[in-house]
């Protein structure tokens, strides 16, 4: 059984971006298990004073991603950049090596949302992780008022996440490929 672990951008609770990740919960495969990570907003701000000892939640993070087979991530966009509190997130996880190679799905549900999606690969190529191109496809759902039932019965929604899900899987089998 391969464990993928869902991040999401976003705290709003209506989010698109968690949405189509529950949605991608929905449709995995057999064989795949998706799991959401909801603590983004428990985590305190970043401090390399106490990186080598972190807080309980940055401990619990790190080992839920390492243990993983691969990550799926879906960031919304605010004033061209990251959120701050998912860029704290993965403040904590810059020096866990365990992490380096991971093999990495980066989802865009926004076409006009370039610059964080650009900022995003950088930093996860920065941290070592693998952004699998077969994985990150632009399924655009901000703004649309779709729920995670929708997003999964659309044909035209779940076919490139249910794609994105199984190309995620096969790199985590094959670590040596191309991204």
């Amino acid at each position: 059984m391969k464990t993928l672990i869902a991040l999401s951008g976003s705290l709003r609770r209506d989010s698109a971006n968690t949405a189509l990740l529950r949605a991608a919960i929905a449709l995995a495969p057999p064989g795949v298990r998706i799991v959401l990570y909801e603590g983004t907003d428990r985590l305190p701000f970043f401090n390399p004073d106490i990186e080598a000892d972190p807080p309980p939640a940055a401990r619990e993070l790190r080992a839920l991603l390492s243990a993983a087979d691969g990550i799926i991530v879906a960031s919304p966009e605010y004033a061209h950049g990251v959120p701050g509190a998912f860029k704290n997130m993965l403040d904590w996880l810059v020096g866990c090596a365990e992490l380096s190679s991971k093999p990495v799905a980066l989802i865009n549900t926004s076409a006009r949302a370039v610059h964080a999606q650009a900022a995003l690969a950088e930093i996860l190529a920065t941290m070592g992780w693998r952004v699998i191109d077969a994985a990150s496809p632009v399924i655009a759902v901000a703004n649309r008022g779709f729920d995670q039932a929708h997003m999964a019965a659309d044909p035209a929604l779940a076919g490139p996440l249910l794609a994105a899900i199984e190309a995620l899987a096969q790199a985590s089998v094959e670590p040596g490929l191309p991204s």
